[in-house]
């Protein structure tokens, strides 16, 4: 948790029931990546973050600033 992945290349990564609490993501890609069950409660993003198609990060608890 709290891993600093800005501007990390995740996509297509396996993080089924990963623990990103916390994590900075700002500017990462995670389109095509699978997040079933990962902890992305209080992680940061912001618009230039790249998510898999029709994942909510909001709704997942994540933090845009």
């Amino acid at each position: 948790f709290g891993a600093d992945l800005r501007g990390a290349n995740l996509s297509g990564a396996d993080l089924i029931g990963a623990n990103l609490w916390g994590a900075d993501l700002k500017g990462a890609d995670l389109a095509g990546a699978y997040l079933e069950g990962a902890n992305l409660e209080g992680a940061f993003a912001h618009e230039d973050t790249f998510w898999p198609e029709g994942f909510d990060p909001e709704a997942a608890g994540v933090i845009f600033k």
